[in-house]
């Protein structure tokens, strides 16, 4: 079986390993990189299908009601009804229920409301005209400007309705500032644009954002986002298509643990797909060493090296002091391409390549380091590809095959297996799942096949056991810069077995780290 096994000291490097610390909020912006997105079908390639609010949207038959900025009504006197009446309504908001269709039409028109749609509509629009009315006399009465108010033509409930109309109609004001920034979660706040601008850092410290007068769904801001140096960091805003209520961004800084006392025995293990190794380290303002200065980890798996065996010992010389065993597996089927590899400060008990499948093993896409307490895997599972032509390759042979190689390491020792798996597991862990659903890496085959190989055989996505409900991605393709507009994909694990899981102490994303289509993923296990 095709290898290459090296382990080392690495000579030529800048920054020498410092002890073994917690780095709590430094931060090193790593230099980003203009190459072209690796992912064959993605949601970077793939138009964007119309959402289900969109479709919706143009179903609805709206009535717009314009509440005037003072208390005065402004009610048109037409003959059958006295204006005396009309106005009587709003001190007796029971008797809207008790009209006919054709009251409520004929009441809507005397006020100036188009009176369009179904009963309850009607019903819905004047008593939000008149609750308008109320609360512009008691708050607006200095004010000239005028609001408008939207209203749907469906709802489930007066009560649900009310609140929505209110969330979707109130001015918004957010003070781009990290520390002031709505703590409170809505369905629907500010579009996409709203959110590249954010991203882009073009609304300047202090500036005052004002929306109104428009309701859009999918984007919500969530509470502790953060500005580092004036700019809004893009995953501290959570954008996905079909956001739930209790869903969060997932920010790092704010949503880690406090690190381990010094006395405590553990292991930080760190992972990345790097796109390609030769290119990350060409990269101007990339440092391995500044990384693992910063981070501190014992192990570093990485995938997608794309590197030859020609290419390891040089490459080898230009990473990190302190890490002096290296282990490495290419591709000999096609050069320059996949790649795996384990670098780590201490030296494993053993260390094996590939499956032991010939027909999985030539592409370089796995690593197995022994250590005393568990084994730790490196895995790049492949991509699907364009047309999923690899699809059934991929889930009726890779994955059954890597579950049972797995399952049966864990008869001596718990496993974990971390890296690109090439899979969204849920609709929580990729920005537009209605798009996608043919897309390789959220395919239901996929999916389920994720799930039956590795998760209902005992294995813990560390992650999302301890973020049930956080929206982090570790994936964004180059095509559309994604990643400014956080719209992404996690493809990246740490899973372990159920055994150790509840050792786990963290298990989190590094989104600020760039230089690859990839964020680097970390975990720190108590031993």
């Amino acid at each position: 079986m095709p290898l290459c096994c090296v382990s080392s000291s690495c000579s030529a490097t800048v920054f020498a390993a410092a002890p073994r610390f917690w780095v709590g909020r430094s931060v090193v912006q790593l230099g980003a990189s203009e190459m072209g997105s690796k992912r064959g079908v993605s949601n970077s390639s793939i138009p964007e299908s119309a959402t289900s609010e969109d479709k919706e949207g143009k179903k609805l038959k709206g009535l717009v009601a314009s509440v005037p900025s003072s208390g005065t009504s402004h009610i048109k006197e037409n003959s059958g009804e006295s204006i005396t009446d009309v106005v009587g309504l709003k001190n007796d908001l029971a008797r809207i229920e008790a009209m006919t269709f054709q009251e409520l039409r004929a009441t809507l028109r005397r006020i100036g409301i188009p009176a369009k749609g179904r009963k309850p509509d009607l019903i819905s629009a004047l008593k939000c005209y008149f609750d308008q009315e109320m609360n512009v006399s008691k708050r607006e009465e200095n004010s000239d400007e005028k609001n408008c108010v939207e209203i749907g033509s469906e709802s489930k409930s007066k009560m649900q309705r009310s609140k929505r109309e209110k969330q979707s109609t109130r001015e918004i004001t957010m003070k781009v500032d990290g520390i002031v920034i709505r703590s409170k979660q809505m369905q629907s706040t500010v579009t996409d644009e709203i959110a590249g601008e954010m991203a882009k850092g073009k609304m300047a410290k202090g500036e005052i954002l004002s929306i109104s007068k428009k309701q859009v769904t999918g984007i919500c801001i969530e509470g502790g986002g953060g500005e580092v140096n004036g700019m809004i960091e893009p995953w501290t805003i959570l954008t996905h298509k079909k956001p739930q209520k209790h869903w969060v961004a997932y920010n790092p800084r704010t949503m880690r643990p406090p690190p381990l006392s010094r006395n405590v025995n553990s292991v930080k293990l760190m992972s990345w797909n790097v796109n390609g190794l030769r290119a990350l380290l060409k990269m101007e303002g990339f440092s391995a060493g500044q990384l693992a200065q910063r981070e501190m980890f014992d192990v570093l798996c990485l995938q997608e090296t794309k590197l030859q065996e020609k290419d390891v010992e040089a490459i080898k010389d230009r990473l990190m002091e302190g890490y002096e065993n290296s282990y490495w597996t290419c591709s000999v089927s096609k050069l320059g391409y996949s790649g795996t590899a384990i670098i780590s400060r201490k030296k494993p008990l053993s260390v094996t390549y590939g499956l032991g499948i010939s027909d999985h093993d030539s592409e370089g896409r796995l690593i197995t380091a022994e250590f005393d307490s568990f084994y730790l895997l490196s895995s790049y599972v492949p991509n699907s590809g364009d047309g999923l032509r690899r699809l059934t390759y991929r889930t009726t042979e890779w994955d059954p095959s890597l579950g049972s190689y797995i399952k049966e390491l864990e008869k001596s020792k718990p496993v974990i297996l971390t890296g690109d798996l090439n899979c969204a597991h849920q609709e929580i862990d990729i920005y537009d799942p209605a798009g996608n659903k043919r897309s390789a890496g959220f395919t239901i085959e996929e999916r389920e096949s994720f799930e039956a190989n590795f998760l209902s055989r005992g294995f813990v996505d560390t992650y999302r056991r301890q973020h049930p409900h956080a929206v982090g991605y570790t994936y964004w393709g180059y095509r559309h810069g994604l990643r400014k507009t956080n719209k992404g994909w996690r493809l990246d694990y740490f899973l372990v077995s159920e055994s150790i899981a509840g050792k786990v102490h963290d298990s989190y994303i590094l989104p600020d780290i760039s230089g690859s289509d990839h964020s680097p993923i970390g975990l720190i296990l108590k031993l």
